[in-house]
């Protein structure tokens, strides 16, 4: 028997070995690459407007991809998913501006791409993807028993519980001495109200929004092709044979639940820290959930890189048509009626973009 000519090369990739490591580490320092080109390159040279759409994408493909690995890897159905996006924004922008009043004696931006604003401000992205999942496991863990419909009626419960809390907060202080005489728990409660929290620092750029796109591109990734997104796959398909196999289906769901949370939590922290944002509950309430689901539902269920496209789309969709402002909306949604009926798995189904027939002949030569 004739020794297969990759013999010698299947310990190159084992797990452990620098092989492995390397190709680990590459994608990720490739995604900062192209984050440094938008940044330094790109951004300067189409302006602040298409800047901003960078920006609005960037934002968009993490919650898209984000709820598919609940909506896509596990079959779930949730319409939630701004909750979890208010909820990691109003802790993030709460981070920074408190802490930029006791610090700095005010909101302002402090120092550049890496100064020690950005430090405040990606350590408030990750407290506010924290505390996001904190909500999703608090949700998840009572409800992800129920299938379907109760588990959608569910979800949209939280969000609205979320929208209607929010606006039930004091206004936020506008001076340091103000601020400093809230306690921690006075300030959780004094965040804008239904006039929204104003004054956030302007810490979005096209750097950080691409970074946090590569980290969650990345985990989606990883997470499907792992034990976890196998199991995740398998409640998909088929949650009773799942369960005779002995997948702990409730478990798997509420830590798809949770993942899928934090991304959305980081999205609303990026979210709240962009420039010309005042950051409103009214912004993330059922329709901005709904838009998510679209998202999802148009790129195909399951589909990472359907989900990423379909956010590019319908985000650049509704500006191509900003100039028929009278029929935009019904063209926008005479587009998606019509994508539906002639894909009504999505665009790329359950399937990613590199397993599609032209790029799958290419992948064998």
């Amino acid at each position: 028997m004739t020794a297969s000519p990759w013999a010698g090369k299947a310990g190159a990739l084992r797990p452990g070995t620098a092989a492995a490591a390397t190709a680990g580490v590459t994608p990720f320092a490739v995604g900062l690459l192209l984050a440094a080109a938008l940044q330094y390159a790109v951004g300067p040279a189409v302006g602040p407007f298409f800047s901003d759409l960078l920006i609005k994408i960037g934002i968009n493909v993490i919650l898209a991809v984000s709820l598919n690995v609940v909506n896509g890897y596990t079959g779930q159905f949730s319409i939630g998913h701004a909750g979890f996006m208010a909820v990691g924004g109003y802790a993030a922008g709460a981070l920074t501006y408190y802490t930029s009043m006791l610090a700095w004696g005010g909101p302002q931006v402090q120092g550049g791409v890496f100064g020690v604003g950005s430090a405040l401000f990606v350590g408030a992205c990750l407290v506010g993807g924290l505390v996001a999942a904190a909500a999703g496991w608090a949700v998840g863990l009572p409800s992800l028993r129920l299938r379907g419909d109760y588990l959608a009626i569910v979800t949209l419960g939280f969000g609205e519980i979320v929208r209607v809390l929010l606006q039930q907060t004091q206004d936020v202080p506008f001076t340091a001495d103000e601020a400093r005489a809230l306690s921690p728990v006075e300030m959780a409660t004094h965040l804008g109200g239904s006039l929204g929290f104003s004054g956030i620092p302007f810490y979005t750029n096209l750097f950080w929004v691409w970074c946090f796109v590569t980290l969650t591109l990345l985990v989606a990734y990883r997470l499907k092709e792992s034990t976890f997104g196998r199991a995740f796959l398998s409640i998909r398909e088929n949650e009773i044979a799942a369960e005779a196999m002995g997948v702990d289906t409730t478990r798997y769901k509420v830590r798809a639940f949770v993942i899928a949370a934090f991304f959305a939590g980081v999205a609303g922290a990026l979210f709240a820290h962009k420039i010309g944002t005042t950051l409103n509950p009214r912004e993330l309430g059922f329709m901005k959930s709904f838009d998510i689901v679209i998202m999802v539902v148009l790129g195909g269920m399951g589909s990472i890189s359907g989900a990423t496209i379909a956010a590019v789309l319908l985000t650049v969709l509704p500006e191509a048509l900003r100039g028929a402002a009278d029929y935009r909306m019904i063209v926008y949604a005479l587009m998606l009626v019509l994508v539906m009926i002639v894909r009504p798995q999505g665009l790329f189904g359950i399937r990613e973009i590199w397993e599609l027939p032209p790029f799958a002949r290419r992948r064998g030569r």
